[in-house]
């Protein structure tokens, strides 16, 4: 009798659970379930997680580790890009949702947004460190020493005239833009929309590029619609090609031709040194010190999400999350700086680990 009314009593409470808490037999609690978490063979037992290609060596590696030294299951993850990630994650909470998303970026007002309509109203945010964005080529060729102006005008839809108009680009090499650059046809391999990457590069190395002219800065502050339709619109001649969010293949199809060139995150460059060579921006080198400076220009923060509707019903979340931002992994000697992360400073690492084992819902940060 009393487990039924504490039953009826659960399910009134607490109708987005599939099951809740209810005392065993031993007297003691059982883990609660969410919605469609049970299924025939019984409770998911495996954390999934989705997002970010360039995160995804990182978490990898994390999960790889997490699956060896702990009692719990290695977790399944899937490189969606950061976009594509966010978006299953938003879509709810439940076994068929993740419970985790790697971003290459830092999530959208939008995105927190869908993901309240969607009941996902408590999310934790953790920086793991930095990347910086690399444009590459085969080292079989010339290292490319480039400005942001230079890149702009080399994937630009539209170029800026000095007469506040624009017109459609029509540079077929790189030394069409400056006589100092290679003859090489214009071949840029890149991350599609849906890309952390593509998100990151479009703001720190196209709209940077795009606000040397001066009438175009000025743009930003009285026409923001047409600043971002000038300064983010990639073309779409055949000059830049989508090469989806598999890294690993921009550096295959590098290797093979050698006037081509390829953007991604540093990591990859990292592993792939043997076959190509990153590009100066502005005239300095994407290397862990510049980048850990800040003083090359195209870097970014790299993040994960967690769903904390999750983090006490999936097993092994909070447990995974201390792996993840712990000394053995993101400190300055931890394991996922051997694979190309740059680590946070000790302090401000410290600080995000202490707020990421809470799980405090931080966005508003």
């Amino acid at each position: 009798m009393r487990t039924n009314i504490f039953l009826a009593a659960c399910l009134v409470a607490t109708s987005w659970l599939a099951g809740c808490q209810q005392p065993a037999d031993d007297g003691s609690e059982q883990p609660t379930a969410i919605p469609g978490m049970r299924a025939a063979s019984g409770q998911r037992d495996q954390i999934r997680i989705v997002g970010s290609s360039t995160v995804y060596p990182f978490a990898t590696k994390v999960a790889e580790m997490f699956g060896k030294t702990t009692g719990f299951k290695t977790p399944v993850i899937e490189s969606t890009g950061s976009g594509g990630g966010l978006k299953l994650f938003c879509n709810g909470i439940g076994v068929q949702h993740p419970d985790i998303t790697n971003s290459s970026r830092k999530i959208k007002t939008s995105e927190v947004e869908m993901c309240a309509s969607h009941g996902v109203d408590e999310i934790t945010e953790i920086q793991i460190g930095y990347d910086g964005i690399v444009i590459a080529n085969s080292k079989k060729a010339p290292q490319l020493n480039l400005t942001r102006r230079q890149i702009f005008l080399a994937l630009a839809r539209d170029v800026p005239k000095d007469d506040g108009q624009t017109e459609t680009n029509s540079y077929e090499t790189w030394n069409q833009i400056d006589p100092s650059l290679p003859t090489a046809r214009i071949e840029v391999l890149g991350p599609p929309p849906t890309s952390g990457t593509r998100d990151a590069f479009v703001e720190l190395a196209m709209e940077a590029g795009c606000r040397s002219w001066p009438w175009i800065a000025e743009l930003r502050k009285t026409d923001k619609q047409r600043f971002q339709s000038i300064c983010h619109a990639i073309r779409e001649d055949g000059a830049y090609v989508e090469a989806g969010e598999n890294d690993n293949l921009i550096v295959q199809k590098l290797d093979a031709n050698r006037d081509a060139v390829g953007i991604f995150g540093f990591s990859f460059l990292d592993q792939n040194r043997d076959k190509i060579q990153a590009s100066l921006v502005d005239g300095v080198e994407p290397t862990f010190d510049n980048i850990a400076a800040q003083s090359y220009p195209v870097s970014r923060p790299l993040f994960f999400y967690v769903k904390k509707a999750h983090a006490d019903v999936i097993p092994g979340i909070r447990e995974f999350v201390d792996e993840f931002t712990g000394e053995r992994a993101a400190g300055p000697e931890g394991y996922l700086a051997d694979i190309g992360l740059i680590p946070l400073p000790e302090d401000r690492r410290q600080s995000v680990r202490d707020d990421a084992l809470q799980l405090a819902s931080n966005l508003a940060d």
